[in-house]
């Protein structure tokens, strides 16, 4: 038996945390990407190489999140309307 970290969200698409870790990696990346961004303000150089460390290894962490969201969900990812919506799009 597979214990879901995440469930489809009620509205929109994607994915939203119900278990701690769901949360613990959630937050994990949102401390990781606060992280970055105050070492990249902080080292003073204006461009340069810095940049692009802080570009390549914020979308490798936003791909890593993304990827654990889809595998540990429980359920599809597609579009949602609230509860009880299926493919009518919202229409009678």
């Amino acid at each position: 038996m597979t214990r879901y970290w995440f469930k489809p969200k009620r509205y929109g698409y994607g994915a939203t945390p119900v278990t701690w870790e769901g949360w613990a990696v959630t937050f994990a990346f949102a401390a990781f990407i606060i992280g970055m961004s105050v070492w990249r303000l902080r080292s003073g150089v204006p461009a340069g190489e810095e940049w692009f460390y802080w570009l390549a290894a914020v979308l490798a962490a936003a791909v890593a999140l993304v990827v654990v969201s889809y595998w540990k969900t429980d359920g599809a990812w597609r579009w949602q309307w609230g509860a009880g919506s299926n493919s009518n799009l919202g229409r009678e």
